[in-house]
């Protein structure tokens, strides 16, 4: 599974196609996931899943709400065992390359590696390949979420 967040939160399967996360608390639990976990290479926890979904105001019964949404978020893009709950919180297992933001920042620094030999052809082509990941504004459709903001403009 592939997860994009420059623009709308979205997930492709492998092959490509599209796939429907759900509403946008699913798709604020996905973005969290995948950007913390691919981050800090470790799964999260649940106090930083629910401080990243409800910030100061969580429900009564945030860990319940948390299980509810990642049990539905399991039923589409996170089927097959692409993610768990296991000691030290919950996980989503893509690859650091499968989250289209690490991979932008690996292209860019890429990029600036290429203009410091001097190979400018490739610069043009890496920095081409980065840009295409962009789609608009960076976790555009879940802005409202506490680690969105700051995650959306950090660099």
């Amino acid at each position: 599974m592939r997860v994009s967040l420059p623009g709308p939160a979205r997930a492709t399967a492998a092959d490509a196609t599209p796939v429907d996360v759900g509403g946008v608390r699913l798709r604020m639990l996905l973005a969290g996931l995948a950007g913390l976990a691919v981050e800090g290479g470790r799964p999260v926890s649940v106090d930083a899943l629910a401080d990243g979904l409800w910030g100061e105001h969580p429900p009564a019964d945030a860990g319940d709400a948390l299980q509810a949404l990642v049990s539905r978020l399991r039923k589409g893009p996170a089927r097959g065992g692409d993610g768990g709950v296991g000691r030290g919180g919950y996980r989503i297992a893509v690859a650091a390359d499968d989250v289209d933001t690490h991979r932008f920042e690996e292209l860019a620094g890429q990029g600036r590696r290429e203009l410091a030999a001097g190979h400018a052809d490739e610069v043009a082509a890496t920095l081409g390949e980065a840009l295409a990941l962009w789609r608009g504004a960076a976790l555009a459709d879940v802005l409202e979420a506490p680690f969105a903001r700051a995650a959306a403009t950090r660099r």
